[in-house]
């Protein structure tokens, strides 16, 4: 979590006020070395991930790419004094650094050369899907620029809930699926239908609507530790490749951008993702669920973030006082996180399994975050031919 170097108080990426910095020009000389990217950890991952789908190695040079490109534009964003300090290490040398924000601009460039490239090597004129996976693209592109504008203007959180909308019209125009409900099994008695049509431009368009604008926030306010928004879209990048080919066209390249900035965002981050990484990872999981047809699946694999948006609802709301910060306390002395009673996982964690480093709370959320998506499998094939 980063404190931005503004001339007014500001609102982090998890509804954090971020304090007032020094808005002096930065020295071309003064500007920080990045420390080399943590490619041990991205390593160990990727053989984990990519074995089963060695045949994507068109991917390896969008890894590549973005990890030579992040430190080159890490350089820049400093000199435009788009930089932070992390507010977890406060009190420590580490918490006095300048960490460059909004490195997600980068991992979106990068993804979004990737796969429209990768037309030309997989998809015909005639394609059946070119016309939805171009329209994917274009909603991720649009959730690139305004993130960015974001991460850039301080957009007020009451504008942030509208962005994704527009940045879902084009999905949601091209969208040619099905536009019907299988109405589950033990309730058909109730309702009398096996299948309800939702209509074209009806109630399904709404939901999926809905549901993007779901994705891109959720990602965004369950965060406030390194690594933490770039390893959860990990995480479930990952699982999505389970799913058939469409979804691997555009979730591949996701995570192989994803990993390159994880090796420099893990702890302790040398770059901070902004909001524009936030938003595009969220678009981009979620055309994949809309124009995979398994929206529910979506949900399961966002089980972590949806718990985070219920148990904050209170104070999102307004409901319970809603302080500027909602991260935990952190100890200089022993290098510890403390929960607070903010409605936050990252806190709720804390209370629950006592203290602990950032670190740590980070690697036990990220397998939280692995355990649902291994409940969502276990449970779509335990109900499979009795649910629907």
């Amino acid at each position: 979590m980063a404190v931005r170097r503004r001339a007014s108080p500001s609102v982090a990426s998890d509804g954090a006020a971020q304090a007032p910095v020094d808005v002096r020009p930065v020295p071309g000389d003064d500007l920080p070395t990045l420390a080399p990217p943590k490619l041990a950890v991205i390593l160990s991952l990727s053989v984990a991930f990519f074995i089963p789908f060695f045949y994507v190695v068109f991917y390896l040079w969008g890894f590549l790419v973005a990890l030579r490109s992040i430190p080159v534009a890490a350089r820049y964003l400093l000199k435009r004094n788009l930089f932070g300090y992390d507010i977890n290490k406060k009190g420590t040398p580490q918490g006095t650094l300048k960490v460059p924000e909004s490195l997600g601009i980068v991992i979106g460039i990068v993804y979004l050369v990737v796969t429209i490239l990768f037309q030309q090597f997989n998809f015909t004129a005639d394609s059946n899907w070119l016309v939805e996976y171009n329209a994917a693209l274009a909603s991720v592109c649009f959730m690139i620029l305004l993130g960015f504008v974001d991460d850039v203007l301080d957009v007020p959180w009451r504008i942030k809930l509208l962005l994704p909308s527009f940045a879902a019209l084009p999905l949601l125009m091209a969208y040619a699926g099905h536009t019907t409900i299988i109405i589950p099994k033990p309730i058909i008695p109730y309702v009398g239908l096996k299948i309800l049509d939702l209509g074209k431009l009806g109630d399904i368009q709404t939901i999926h609507g809905m549901l993007a604008v779901f994705c891109t926030n959720s990602i965004n306010i369950h965060a406030g530790l390194n690594g933490l928004e770039v390893g959860q879209t990990v995480v479930i990048s990952a699982a999505y490749q389970q799913a058939h080919a469409f979804s691997i066209y555009l979730v591949q390249p996701l995570l192989a951008t994803s990993l390159a900035l994880f090796s420099y965002n893990w702890y302790p981050s040398s770059v901070f993702v902004g909001d524009t990484y936030t938003y595009f990872a969220g678009m981009a999981l979620a055309v994949v669920g809309i124009l995979g047809h398994f929206s529910e699946t979506l949900l399961l694999f966002f089980l972590p973030q949806v718990l985070n948006f219920l148990y904050s609802c209170p104070q999102l709301f307004k409901i319970i006082p809603c302080p500027r910060h909602r991260l935990p306390r952190f100890d200089p002395k022993s290098g510890l996180l403390t929960g607070t009673k903010d409605g936050t996982l990252v806190n709720l964690f804390l209370r629950l399994f006592g203290r602990c480093s950032e670190k740590s709370l980070c690697i036990r959320l990220l397998v939280f975050q692995a355990l649902s998506c291994v409940f969502c499998f276990w449970l779509r094939h335990v109900l499979s031919g009795w649910y629907k």
